[in-house]
């Protein structure tokens, strides 16, 4: 079970990964030939994704060295 600090993490993760993912698509993007990159829903969904599991990871292992030093 996740602590709320993990869920917050996450979300936030989430909120980054989604913005970078539009914006990806809006500026550097594909015209055509490109299944994620050429679909706004698809590449802000894809961002969601990467930054929710980016920012799940980072919690983890800061809370993994946290408890390391203790």
């Amino acid at each position: 079970m996740k602590d709320k600090k993990e869920l917050l993490w996450t979300i936030i993760g989430i909120s980054i990964g989604l913005v970078g993912g539009f914006f990806y698509y809006h500026f550097v993007g594909c015209e055509n030939g490109c299944p994620i990159k050429s679909n706004p829903w698809l590449m802000t969904s894809y961002g969601g994704l990467m930054g929710g599991l980016g920012a799940s990871l980072v919690y983890s292992i800061r809370k993994k060295l946290k408890n390391k030093i203790q």
